[in-house]
């Protein structure tokens, strides 16, 4: 596939066409390996069923963790092959299972509506099983048999998907899709991981790669809920981003001043919620060192590694806690919803089209994003 170069066209709503096409546009791989893998392919256009919508898909995110690395051969699911990636997507819906479909609802951050053709939706991929005890009690992010479409199924890297009414969101009027992508899974996950640390108004909180497609969401999610908020990046030009878009400060987190330079800027307090989601041993260790008493360290994702060291007596001492966030779940997605009903954005690096979906993935893995990276489809027929 040619190189490309980011589209300079931001994402816009597709129409309702007048029929469904037999085939459809796609990203497909059939081998794990480096970007050059993925290519665009026709494939047959999938079929809702009963209690499923087609949504045509307008913007899709490319997750380093649940793309990236899954694409490489690095991700613990391997799909069967060939597969077509992309997990969090917005897009129009053009079709429901059935008539009888058409009274369901969808949920929002403030409202219960109904699913209509037509509708502007943003999809939340992560589905539980329902029967376990985790499902029951309304933490489908532990569920053991938890379904991301994109990872267990076929993705979103595509102009259509199939996706369970459960997975819509409806979204406010004046979103637009990139960032309607951008918040859908990502949102819910930084909003998990600042309810589960009991996140107050004022405190301190640190976030460990916030330049990152989850750690910039997950800063700018603190800042717009009353956090002080700190970033980490060894780039100099990210941490200059960073400090740009209102965070107390930028540190570079393998500086030998760090943690001096973290319990300047806070008083000597220390952080009272840390975000780690690169699992990286010396960094994982500075943010223990930051923490305050009853400070709580939040783990996800993890990418880097997964084995850190940890010092059990100031864990129990200055009774600390240490907690792994796997994803959201309906709670803090409708939690997020609402935030974003009362003006919260994620940051949106720069989107690219869906045939350039491989130049996408060299530009992550080059680290040189700044916030969320998103693939757009080419609708002429926009609404």
């Amino acid at each position: 596939m040619p190189t490309l170069s980011a589209s300079p066209v931001p994402a816009v709503w597709p129409a309702v066409p007048p029929e469904i096409p037999g085939t459809m546009a796609a990203v497909v791989f059939d081998r794990f390996g480096p970007p050059d893998v993925l290519r665009l392919d026709a494939v047959p256009t999938p079929a809702p069923g009963p209690g499923e919508v087609l949504v045509r898909v307008a913007a899709v995110c490319v997750g380093r963790f649940l793309d990236v690395s899954l694409r490489a051969g690095r991700h613990p699911v391997k799909p069967a092959l060939p597969h077509v990636l992309g997990v969090e997507h917005a897009g129009t819906v053009v079709a429901v299972g059935d008539a009888a479909q058409r009274s369901s609802t969808v949920e929002t951050g403030d409202e219960v509506r109904g699913v209509a053709v037509g509708q502007h939706v943003a999809v939340w991929p992560v589905l539980g099983c329902g029967d376990c005890t985790a499902c029951a009690a309304g933490s489908t992010e532990a569920c053991p048999r938890l379904h991301i479409a994109g990872v267990h199924g076929p993705g979103a890297y595509a102009e259509y998907t199939v996706v369970p009414e459960a997975a819509v969101w409806a979204i406010p009027d004046d979103l637009d899709p990139a960032t309607a992508a951008g918040v859908a899974l990502a949102g819910p996950v930084a909003m998990n991981q600042l309810q589960q640390a009991g996140l107050r108004a004022g405190d301190w909180v640190l976030v460990a790669g916030a330049a990152s497609a989850l750690g910039a969401t997950t800063a700018e999610l603190a800042r717009h809920l009353g956090a002080r908020v700190i970033g980490t990046s060894r780039a100099a030009w990210k941490r200059e981003r960073l400090r740009g878009l209102g965070l107390e400060a930028a540190l570079d987190p393998t500086a030998a001043s760090f943690v001096d330079d973290v319990r300047a800027v806070t008083g000597g307090a220390g952080v009272a919620v840390a975000v780690d989601d690169l699992g990286e041993p010396d960094i994982f260790a500075r943010l223990t060192d930051v923490l305050a008493p009853r400070g709580v360290l939040v783990s996800s994702g993890a990418f880097l590694g997964g084995t850190v060291p940890l010092d059990l007596a100031r864990l129990y001492t200055l009774n600390q806690r240490i907690l792994g966030v796997r994803t959201g779940n309906a709670a803090s997605a409708r939690a997020l919803w609402a935030e974003v009903g009362r003006g919260f954005r994620p940051v949106v690096d720069r989107s690219f089209p869906l045939e350039a979906a491989a130049d996408a993935h060299r530009f992550l893995e080059a680290d040189d994003n700044m916030g969320r990276i998103v693939l757009t489809t080419a609708a002429a027929d926009v609404t």
